[in-house]
């Protein structure tokens, strides 16, 4: 299993560079960021990763809805020319609320949007011509992209059957958030393994993101993840994984506890099938670095 984390955008470009930079001497594999309301996630991978080399970097996740396929496949094949290949794709539908009101677009029948997305998406970073018209996206583009990169792995953020279908079939695999170890083995492995071996395709990718909080103060730690990542509680998409977790909110499935005991509970994702774990740190300045150490001497395990 791959270990990577998440890095911290609330900070100056360079801070950024910097924070990757201490990623990478760490020995993690990959780093990651979102796509949320701050920095644009793959111009910033593009400087990050000209100036930090050889650690895989991702998006978790850019939505699709505001980017036209065609276009995002240019921009992520325009990434992977930049840094020399590292890149790993992950996209999501984002949420409703997010769709709608933000980027005034319908938010209806998502997994159909996704479907006709990865139809245009995937052909045209396989340096493919694209004809295709669907019931929401159209694409008739003039030939292959002069983009001289490879296709990057793509990941699509799916937690329902529908989208775990289409990451499957369609993508690398999955990509999620806040999506605890029960319902990670008991439904994401599972359902995305069987539709990936009815499509005749391989073993689907499955990278897991939680907070990470390497403590000696459990209930503290717990009480600010609870703080720190509260509205993912009451997005529905989040809401039925934790739901289905069995757990009250975000700060349930948070990993918290010893460095023994964070890496025990890591470790598990690799036993019940995780390709990669992507660790979100956060706490004090102090937990944050023992959090990162930590994740860190499990690479390679």
């Amino acid at each position: 299993m791959k270990i990577g984390v998440m890095f911290d955008v609330g900070q100056s470009v360079d801070d950024v560079i910097a924070q990757v930079k201490g990623v990478h001497d760490a020995g993690l594999d990959s780093a990651w960021t979102s796509q949320i309301f701050g920095y644009d996630a793959l111009t910033l991978l593009a400087v990050v990763g000209r100036e930090v080399p050889d650690i895989e970097l991702g998006t978790a996740v850019v939505p699709t809805y505001p980017r036209n396929p065609v276009m995002l496949a240019g921009q992520a094949l325009t990434v992977q020319a930049a840094i020399g290949g590292r890149l790993t794709l992950g996209i999501g539908l984002s949420h409703q609320v997010v769709i709608e009101n933000v980027f005034g677009q319908s938010f209806d029948r998502p997994a159909r949007h996704m479907r006709e997305y990865l139809e245009i998406l995937m052909p045209t970073l396989l340096g493919e011509q694209v004809a295709f018209t669907g019931e929401t996206l159209k694409a008739a583009t003039f030939g292959p992209l002069e983009i001289e990169a490879a296709a990057p792995p793509v990941l699509v953020a799916a937690l329902g059957p529908t989208m775990l279908g289409l990451a499957a079939r369609l993508a690398s695999g999955t990509v999620t958030w806040m999506t605890g170890p029960s319902t990670i083995e008991s439904h994401v492995v599972p359902v995305i393994r069987k539709a990936a071996t009815e499509a005749g395709r391989g073993e689907p990718r499955v990278a897991v993101g939680l907070p990470v909080c390497v403590t000696s103060d459990v209930a503290a730690a717990r009480e600010k993840a609870a703080e720190l990542f509260a509205i993912y509680g009451s997005l529905p998409s989040y809401r039925a994984m934790l739901d289905r977790e069995g757990a009250a909110g975000p700060a349930d499935v948070a990993i918290v506890g010893t460095k023994d005991e964070v890496s025990a509970q890591v470790r598990r994702f690799a036993d019940i099938g995780t390709s990669d774990f992507v660790g979100a740190p956060f706490g004090t300045a102090d937990e944050i670095r023992a959090s990162v150490g930590a994740l860190a001497e499990l690479v390679g395990s």
